[in-house]
């Protein structure tokens, strides 16, 4: 036993002290890792000394190894609180030098670049003005306050629902008599019975083959009824959703044509269409005005459709057509008479006054729409446009994309948070504040965005709490504290040895 011996315990132990009391003062520390004290023993070489004579000559601190296991996620609800779960370190620069953290509590300084409480940037990839991220490298993140541009609108997808039941767009049908006509036949005009009916839109010609007798033609189908007995003030029966009443005596041969009545369209009035929705579109300066659609039905499966600024005239676009299923399947150009390009999407051409492009053409896709029995309505109306909006919030994604939220409901991302990794983290030198450096026991840093590879994921709105198991440091400071109080004894007992020798 020698003084050298116990003094080295004595060093060792004291290292553990300091190991274990920076632990438990780090216990509070976001993202810290603990340490553990790891002691190899001395001996002392001799050539002449047998190797089964060795005597040890004490202990030594070998290393403090760093324990990465994963410390608990806490949610803060702060934005720039952000967690690593798993794997990886936030990348930081130090005025181009760069450190690793597991520290992820941030802020904005004053020019927008996301920094930690040192004033250390975070790194990672940018995003262009279209929220194009650029992977080529790593740079220091910022969170830009500039408006985000508006986008003008180019289209309006509407799913609708026309009910099949709804009335013809139609009037009072029109009487004509025949210019041959001898009797002293009279009518007030044709009167329609079922305003839904589709034979509304047909033409038809009361043919008198008698005083008493006649046939009903119905010129838009080609058909003619078999004759049937007059009686003056007795409705006949055109279609099924029309009639005409008749007083006076016809002579043989008189004949009255009886014609459909469009209803005439105006915006003004709800009694000229079926349904109307609107929307808002922009223009190219992030103007917006509303454009309101109108939809009449005018025959079976058969619909126009207007459009216009709600402060200027709609005008007839198309035609939609649906089969007997409710399905569309057929739309007209109402400028070319034709089929339009896409199956239901019209054109239209909204002026603009603020100096933005004019016009504006815009397509109005309305192919999702169908035709059933059943209230008119929207299932879906959207636009691809949008005004100028100003950056409210952001929030980050478990891959690190940072995005932000603009006061125009649009999202843009803003930037992707990257984390590294290394082959020995335990090879990393402790810089202090929550830092570690690079270095050639650690191997390069493998960046990658989180959730590839062998990286972690992100959580935005939180910090990963400090891995320090408090019980265990509080067990294991009583254990240290004795192994110093034992090494001190050591060296008392040396003491008493070496008082009994000079007392000889």
């Amino acid at each position: 036993m020698s003084y050298q011996t116990g003094l080295s315990g004595l060093s060792a132990s004291s290292s553990d002290l300091d190991v274990i009391g920076n632990n438990i003062a780090n216990a509070n520390t976001v993202g810290f890792k603990s340490g553990t004290a790891e002691f190899a023993d001395m001996y002392a070489n001799s050539v002449a000394t047998a190797v089964s004579q060795q005597i040890g000559i004490g202990t030594k601190l070998a290393e403090v190894q760093q324990q990465f296991s994963q410390g608990t996620i806490n949610t803060t609800n702060q934005a720039l609180n952000v967690a690593v779960n798993g794997n990886g370190f936030f990348q930081m620069s130090n005025n181009g030098t760069l450190t690793y953290s597991r520290n992820g509590v941030f802020q904005l300084d004053k020019n927008g670049f996301i920094t930690n409480a040192q004033g250390l940037d975070l790194m990672g990839y940018a995003a262009n003005s279209s929220g194009i991220i650029n992977t080529a490298q790593t740079v220091p993140l910022t969170v830009p306050t500039a408006n985000i541009a508006p986008k003008a609108t180019t289209s309006i997808t509407a799913g609708l629902n026309l009910n099949a039941q709804d009335n013809l767009m139609l009037g009072a049908p029109t009487a004509t008599a025949g210019a041959g006509n001898t009797g002293t036949l009279n009518t007030t005009g044709a009167t329609i019975t079922n305003a839904a009916a589709g034979t509304n839109t047909d033409k038809y010609t009361i043919n008198f083959t008698s005083p008493t007798t006649y046939t009903v033609t119905d010129n838009t189908l080609g058909t003619t009824t078999a004759s049937q007995n007059y009686t003056a003030g007795t409705a006949i029966t055109l279609g099924n959703g029309e009639s005409i009443t008749f007083s006076g005596t016809p002579a043989a041969t008189d004949t009255y044509t009886i014609t459909q009545n469009p209803t005439t369209f105006n915006q003004s009035s709800s009694s000229t269409y079926n349904y109307s929705t609107s929307t808002t579109v922009y223009d190219t300066l992030g103007g917006s005005q509303t454009v309101n659609m109108y939809f009449a039905k005018t025959g079976s499966g058969t619909w126009n459709v207007y459009a216009g600024p709600s402060t200027g005239t709609a005008k007839l676009i198309g035609t939609a057509n649906f089969n007997s299923s409710g399905t569309l399947v057929s739309t007209t150009d109402a400028t070319t008479g034709l089929a339009t390009a896409t199956l239901g999407a019209f054109t239209m051409s909204i002026p603009t006054t603020d100096g933005s492009g004019t016009p504006q053409n815009v397509t109005l896709n309305m192919a999702g729409t169908t035709q059933y029995g059943g209230k008119d309505g929207v299932n879906s109306l959207s636009t691809d446009g949008f005004a100028a909006g100003q950056l409210t919030s952001f929030t980050v994604g478990s891959d690190g994309t940072l995005t932000g939220n603009y006061s125009n409901g649009e999202t843009a991302a803003l930037g992707q948070i990257v984390l590294a990794n290394f082959s020995n983290e335990n090879g990393l030198v402790d810089l202090g504040n929550n830092e570690y450096g690079q270095t050639a026991a650690s191997g390069v840093a493998q960046i990658s965005t989180p959730g590839s590879t062998n990286h972690g994921v992100l959580q935005g709105g939180a910090v990963e709490n400090s891995n320090v198991d408090l019980t265990s440091e509080l067990v294991n400071l009583i254990t240290a504290q004795r192994n110093y109080q034992a090494n001190a004894q050591t060296i008392k007992t040396q003491q008493a040895v070496d008082q009994t020798l000079i007392n000889l």
